[in-house]
């Protein structure tokens, strides 16, 4: 469970997140809001690339400011990016070896490990291919594949629906909707695609101006017409 305690992140004058408290248990939990609305500040807090200015952030009662930035990938926390962090001259199964090197294996074969990623994320056979001749969503579907292995506790992923075709992003919600089941880790997914936030997250927390405005079940949060007036740009009074 992500747990989130009276956050508080000042950048100067400018308050990214202000006082924001939750309690995240889903497998696969939505974070939307408007541009500016503190989602990337949060992840950034996650991730350990921000220290809050007040409160704490922890999984599964492990306090995570106890963690230094670069032990939470071992002890769990993942996150892909909207650039794909792909290194361009190793293959794709380098790309994934090089993040067994900080994270735990349980004793498994390496190569049995990275072929089980490429698998789940339809590239089984790309193994091969160097990271520049992947195409930008084969390149999104491998920093998946890095994300997963080695006991992730939490994934979290920034815009991992932005600009893919049709066909892309039903898969994308499929490998998204089984990540869970398959390794064990939750999902914080922010992405402005209301679609794909709607069929792959059980529940939403939405933000605006760095504090909660809902959090609950993504069908009911996204029909809320202050998170429609917030998120989707419709007016609370528009009749």
């Amino acid at each position: 469970m992500i747990e989130i305690d009276d956050l508080t992140v000042q950048f100067g004058g400018v308050r990214g997140l202000s006082a924001l408290t939750a309690r995240l248990p889903e497998p696969v939990t939505g974070l939307v809001g408007p541009n500016g609305a503190g989602k990337t500040t949060l992840i950034n807090v996650l991730s350990g690339f921000v220290r809050p200015t007040t409160g704490r952030v922890g999984i599964d009662g492990q306090d995570l400011s106890d963690i230094a930035i670069h032990k939470r990938a071992a002890f769990g926390i993942r996150r892909t990016f909207q650039n794909e962090q792909v290194v361009e001259n190793l293959t794709a199964a380098d790309n994934i070896n090089a993040i067994l090197d900080n994270v735990p294996t349980d004793g498994q074969p390496r190569a049995a490990l990275i072929a089980q990623a490429l698998e789940f994320v339809g590239l089984a056979a790309k193994g091969n291919v160097l990271g520049r001749d992947l195409n930008a969503y084969q390149r999104r579907m491998l920093e998946i594949a890095r994300a997963m292995v080695g006991r992730p506790r939490l994934i979290m992923m920034d815009e991992p629906g932005a600009g893919l075709a049709q066909h892309e992003s039903e898969h994308l919600r499929d490998v998204i909707r089984r990540l869970h089941g398959h390794c064990g880790a939750q999902v914080l997914l922010v992405d402005h695609d209301v679609d794909l936030i709607s069929a792959t997250c059980t529940a939403t927390l939405v933000l605006d101006f760095g504090s909660a405005i809902a959090y609950g079940a993504t069908a009911s949060v996204l029909a809320e017409p202050k998170v429609r007036a917030a998120y989707l740009g419709v007016l609370e009074d528009a009749t």
